[in-house]
């Protein structure tokens, strides 16, 4: 489901400067989105959260994009989080500005994130601090550097997080151990972050995007409508209860049972070979 926050419409020169922000390519398939402020940690301004809504709604329409990577530019870090500096005018200009510019702005993007029907995988390549964090908590899976720090430093801004961190970590690593990191702001290394389920695997730096795309390839053997029935069946299903969860689960099998992929996957199990998707 797309977003309906009104985004920045900006003019020509405020899209070339938009462009820069997150860097779009692609590769057999696969996306990869790279936050491109490295000279400020990649700290994610106004800008940036609309770019990269702008970037997935694109990519939700390309039926030849099957999956995502989004990682950051640099080696220092993968996003420092909101851009302090530009979120701190908004609550100086009042809580209703603040809570349109700053929070509703960046819960759309987590959420967009978290209920993509495509694939998405971030590989968090230094710093993961505050939204950058959300972001891995939002996104379905994570690959970390060995050199990845992660923390919940809002509140030594005097704030609580505000791009569902309050909501998706206590999900991920259960109450006592999310609000210990969310009450201290204490940064902690990938290997809390793998024992905490935030991430899926830790791998030395130089190898993170290769395994990155490793792991996505790895998906896209399958066909990509079964992929998107699994990830819409897990994300709403997770905070119901399991008989509703079931009921979910009933429906996007029922979606795609009747599709050509199915046909397919089974011809091609009975018969030995291996499966061609068309996506239908």
């Amino acid at each position: 489901m797309r977003c309906s926050y009104p985004r920045v419409n900006p003019d020509h020169h405020e899209e070339h400067t938009m462009k820069k922000l997150v860097l779009f390519e692609v590769r057999d398939r696969i996306a990869l989105l790279t936050l491109n402020r490295p000279q400020k940690l990649n700290a994610l301004n106004y800008q940036t959260n609309d770019r990269l809504l702008a970037l997935l709604d694109r990519i939700e329409d390309d039926a030849a994009i099957h999956a995502v990577i989004i990682t950051g530019a640099g080696d220092r870090a993968f996003s420092a989080g909101g851009d302090i500096h530009e979120f701190s005018q908004s609550i100086e200009a009042g809580t209703d500005i603040a809570l349109k510019e700053f929070v509703r702005r960046g819960q759309a993007m987590t959420s967009r994130i978290e209920n993509f029907t495509k694939p998405i995988i971030i590989a968090v390549n230094g710093i993961a601090f505050g939204g950058g964090c959300e972001i891995t908590e939002a996104a379905h899976l994570a690959i970390a550097s060995d050199r990845a720090v992660f923390a919940k430093p809002e509140i030594n801004i005097g704030i609580p997080p505000t791009f569902g961190g309050t909501q998706r970590l206590p999900r991920l690593a259960g109450r006592k151990r999310a609000l210990e990191l969310l009450l201290t702001g204490d940064p902690f290394g990938p290997e809390r972050a793998y024992e905490l389920g935030l991430i899926n695997k830790i791998v030395p730096h130089d190898d993170l995007l290769p395994e990155a795309f490793a792991l996505a390839d790895r998906i896209l053997r399958h066909s990509p409508l079964a992929a998107a029935r699994i990830l819409t069946a897990v994300t709403r299903g997770l905070n119901t209860t399991i008989s509703e969860g079931l009921q979910i689960e009933a429906s996007q099998f029922a979606r795609m049972a009747p599709t050509n992929d199915t046909k397919e996957a089974l011809s091609a199990w009975i018969t030995r070979r291996t499966p061609v998707y068309e996506g239908t």
